[in-house]
């Protein structure tokens, strides 16, 4: 399979020590003569400015000033999570980065703020060359392109492959008898998987029309909370907690696990040729094996509306986004490129993204009633998990729940 198929099938910390010092360090890249003096801060993750892995923003920032000598660049890094950009970026729009980097469901409250830049031109058209509608479904805000990809963001599961055949990987169920799992009911961008699996919907059929609202309530959604009920009880399950999941794998007590690209480079390290990865499995209700689905959007560069050189900030999302940036970026951290030219598809990682995408995956919504299902589907995991949700009030629970993701007072 292609590299092809990721962006066709689609549709976070470090702290900064103060929101001003998003950007705190930064680095000249030299003289160029006579060329024009800037200075552009760049927001990016942690782990994009590692040494340890590389320092690719480093990397691909100071390799862009060398290919435009009409600029003499000196750039300010700072952390920024892609999942926090909504809320570091808005906080102050005009003392934010010229770039950053965020996750596609951030991008409707990016946009209500004035906080990024419609994209246009031939850095537009480099976005359309290098994605397919689905992928390029996930920056485009009310017929506007916003961000330039560099990544799919979804999650699909993590095994050892000593413990479970690739057969007994297709079904959670199968699974949790023979060993113990870790899974983050207590994460909403997680749950939903389960609810999603059992014919529930969020905002119609293709995650867009607000009017439909969400529908995880009914006999189907009641049927799903008390398979969650019955999951929770399980010996053999393990609730995914900061990261407890993760960590269980790697030193051995859980035998899989649920996460994205992000985790892979230390399960490689635990498990070496013993790691599996692939799509979510399945899970039985009422007898019938139905498949779970992840939520999938991607990871863009974006460009403050607000920058004193909009040209140099376009120029450069651009490139931090290139096919050249992204093959880098996957040599460097393992982050799979979302440039359907780049065939990555002989990589294990590559393909159970892939492949995710493709047969396990919803899009996730970008409509802001979106902003009223994260509160409500945590709190019925935790609900779960504490006892306080039980097979006699289920029914109950699962309306009150879906009730409470259609009122717009929920936050």
């Amino acid at each position: 399979m292609k590299k092809k198929v990721l962006a066709m099938a689609l549709a976070t910390t470090m702290v900064a020590t103060s929101f001003a010092g998003c950007g705190a360090s930064s680095s000249n890249s030299g003289s160029n003569g006579d060329s024009k003096d800037i200075t552009l801060t760049v927001w990016s993750p942690a782990e994009d400015q590692s040494k340890k892995e590389g320092n690719w923003l480093k990397k691909e920032c100071e390799a862009f000033n060398k290919e435009h000598s009409e600029w003499n660049i000196k750039f300010k890094y700072g952390v920024c999570p892609e999942g926090e950009a909504k809320d570091k970026v808005t906080t102050d729009v005009d003392a934010a980065a010229d770039v950053y980097m965020f996750a596609n469901d951030n991008l409707s409250a990016l946009v209500k703020a004035n906080a990024i830049a419609k994209l246009g031109g031939k850095t537009l058209e480099q976005v359309k060359n290098q994605n397919d509608d689905l992928m390029l479904n996930t920056v485009t805000y009310k017929d506007s392109v916003y961000g330039v990809p560099f990544t799919a963001n979804t999650w699909f599961m993590y095994y050892d492959k000593s413990v479970f055949s690739e057969d007994e990987a297709k079904s959670l169920d199968a699974m949790l008898a023979k060993d113990k799992v870790s899974f983050p009911l207590s994460n909403s961008w997680y749950i939903a998987s389960a609810y999603v699996a059992n014919g529930g919907t969020l905002f119609g059929d293709d995650q867009t029309d607000e009017k439909a609202g969400i529908n995880f309530g009914g006999d189907n959604g009641t049927a799903v909370t008390n398979y969650l009920i019955d999951l929770s009880k399980n010996p053999n399950f393990q609730d995914d907690k900061d990261n407890s999941g993760q960590s269980a794998f790697c030193d051995g007590s859980v035998k899989a696990f649920f996460s994205g690209t992000w985790a892979y480079s230390d399960a490689k390290k635990a498990l070496g040729d013993n790691l599996g990865i692939t799509t979510p499995p399945t899970i039985k209700i009422n007898g019938e094996d139905k498949q779970l689905k992840s939520f999938a959007g991607s990871k863009a560069i974006g460009v403050n509306p607000n920058s004193k050189h909009q040209e140099v900030a376009v120029a450069l999302a651009a490139y931090l986004g290139s096919e050249k940036a992204q093959k880098d970026h996957f040599e460097l951290r393992n982050i799979v490129p979302s440039d359907k030219n780049i065939d990555v598809s002989s990589d294990i990682l590559s393909k159970a993204q892939a492949e995710t995408i493709e047969k396990a995956s919803i899009m996730q919504p970008m409509v802001d009633k979106m902003g009223n299902y994260w509160g409500p589907a945590q709190s019925m995991g935790e609900e779960i998990l504490a006892g306080t949700v039980t097979k006699d009030n289920a029914a109950d629970k699962t309306a009150k729940m879906n009730d409470a993701m259609n009122t717009d007072a929920v936050k």
